[in-house]
């Protein structure tokens, strides 16, 4: 038994990377952006008028900053960050195996770069407009159906199927590769054209000799001055994070772990939001804005009363639906919010 399976901790003759380190490696980055999000909404909390646009913005700022650290370890080790921190790069499939230090170019470089960073912004912004879409159907919520709308829907429809279909092929990829029977464990590799090895010696030697920039002469235009100014900040950015992933990678695990699943029910007891204060700027309003029944966005009578969980408030769910939906934030108390924090209030008047 034990030779049978020696081919799954040691690398084969053309130096392929176990099954354990490539998988190491991808799980490297996915505990990286749970730990970022999760610093980012306590900063939010902590004060929601300077750091909500961090907390609404999240996606976006997260997708540039990756995209920046991709395409500098891409061009300077032939790798994506978790993959240099593994000691592994990226070499065409086919052809000749170009030097690490030289990094990726052409087609390998922009199609690794796409699916590295694009890919998987996309892919969470579906999934966060199918869960906002099943939030809508759980309140009962329909939106006039014009053929672009059914387009839509179905769309949303398809797209689980979709996903188990991709993760099917994502696993018999690895399942593959684990008994030799294909070049890479990832169907992004194949799609990039290129596989992942272990970095040699001389790799290593090489980059370490290699510049941080070009010399380039004293009267070099201010474009690659500029250039050369953003490559050394992102290099900067990119070395302090390798440094600082290497001596925090237990922190990062203990941090996935925390905010799994299967331990959320102890993440909401021991950091629920605190209860606000009522607001003062209430009290010098009209008389009908400060009824009990009084909804806060619209000064009416309330109908249909919901609370939001997140600060105690009651509003029309009409009102609050839809300010939620535009703004993802509590409007007395700023705090974040999604429209799972909306719960209906029923009594036995209604």
């Amino acid at each position: 038994m034990a030779e049978r399976g020696a081919h799954l901790t040691a690398a084969a003759a053309d130096d392929r990377p176990s099954i354990f380190e490539v998988l190491a490696q991808d799980s490297l980055m996915g505990a990286v952006r749970p730990a970022l999000r999760h610093a980012v909404k306590v900063l939010a909390e902590s004060n929601p008028s300077r750091y909500g646009f961090l907390w609404r913005r999240f996606d976006e700022i997260h997708s540039v900053l990756d995209v920046l650290l991709q395409h500098h370890f891409l061009s300077r080790t032939s790798a994506s960050f978790s993959e240099n921190f593994y000691s592994l790069k990226r070499v065409a499939a086919s052809g000749r195996e170009r030097p690490a230090h030289l990094g990726l170019r052409g087609k390998h470089h922009w199609c690794s770069l796409i699916l590295l960073a694009l890919v998987p912004y996309l892919r969470a912004k579906l999934e966060q407009v199918l869960a906002k879409q099943r939030d809508e159907d759980d309140f009962s919520i329909r939106l006039p159906q014009t053929p672009l709308q059914r387009m839509y829907r179905a769309f949303l429809a398809a797209y689980p199927y979709v996903s188990v279909g991709w993760d099917s092929w994502v696993f018999c990829q690895q399942l593959l590769y684990v008994f030799g029977r294909a070049k890479t464990h990832s169907p992004f590799l194949w799609l990039a054209g290129v596989r992942l090895a272990h970095l040699t010696g001389h790799d290593i030697t090489n980059m370490d000799l290699k510049p941080a920039s070009p010399s380039r002469a004293i009267g070099s235009s201010v474009g690659e001055r500029l250039r050369r100014l953003t490559s050394t900040v992102v290099g900067g950015v990119a070395l302090s994070l390798s440094t600082s992933l290497s001596l925090g990678v237990f922190f990062l695990q203990f941090l996935e772990w925390w905010y799994s699943s299967e331990n959320q029910s102890t993440i909401k007891t021991l950091t629920s939001l605190p209860t606000p204060p009522p607001p003062i700027h209430l009290q010098n309003q009209e008389p009908l804005t400060r009824h009990s029944k009084a909804c806060p966005l619209c000064c009416k009578i309330r109908t249909n009363d919901t609370v939001l969980s997140t600060s105690g408030f009651v509003f029309c769910y009409r009102c609050i639906y839809v300010y939620i939906k535009a703004n993802q934030r509590c409007p007395m108390t700023g705090y974040p919010t999604e429209l799972q924090h909306l719960i209906k209030i029923y009594s036995p008047e209604s």
